[in-house]
């Protein structure tokens, strides 16, 4: 097996070809696999200037997969980053509201019980009540999770709910 002229791709003329050899493939597997909403062309540079900025760590044989995984890393931060922009916005929006402030007030308040009647739960109900009720989980992915039977579960969140009863009354 012969060995790479170079350890690196430092040099500007190979850099140079690389990119030219490289840059249009990248930039259509990125917009391929996302689309054109989240600037694929500027991951794709991001991408080359990362590999620039690490060229001595990287070599030659190597630089294509580097490029390729950091430019998709890229991508998939962006994506992220417009999801918690596009829930935070969501967010804003409800909180407007009509309601009367004596509404509000009566919310807030039951928020605040049900928060306590939550904490006042024991460890291992409130864990189970909340995967089920906040996260959707169904009472077998629960199990799995927790490494116990489906009884144990359907156990822990009923006896999650009665206390909730008895501590906030209408739940």
């Amino acid at each position: 097996m012969s060995q790479p002229l170079h350890n690196n791709i430092c040099e500007k003329s190979r850099f140079e070809a690389f990119f030219k050899k490289h840059a249009k493939s990248l930039h259509d597997f990125l917009y391929y696999k996302f689309g054109d909403r989240l600037n694929p062309e500027d991951k794709a540079q991001e991408a080359f200037i990362k590999l620039w900025e690490n060229c001595k760590k990287v070599s030659p044989d190597k630089a294509k997969s580097y490029v390729f995984t950091i430019a998709n890393n890229l991508m998939l931060n962006e994506f992220a980053h417009q999801k918690v922009v596009l829930k935070h916005q969501k967010l804003k929006r409800t909180n407007q509201t009509n309601e009367s402030p004596e509404f509000l007030m009566e919310e807030n308040e039951y928020r605040q019980k049900l928060e306590l009647a939550i904490s006042n739960l024991t460890e291992a109900q409130r864990v189970a009540f909340l995967m089920n009720r906040t996260e959707g989980k169904r009472f077998k992915e629960i199990a799995e999770i927790l490494g116990i039977s489906t009884k144990a579960v359907e156990k822990r969140i009923y006896g999650a709910l009665k206390k909730l009863r008895q501590e906030i009354d209408g739940l």
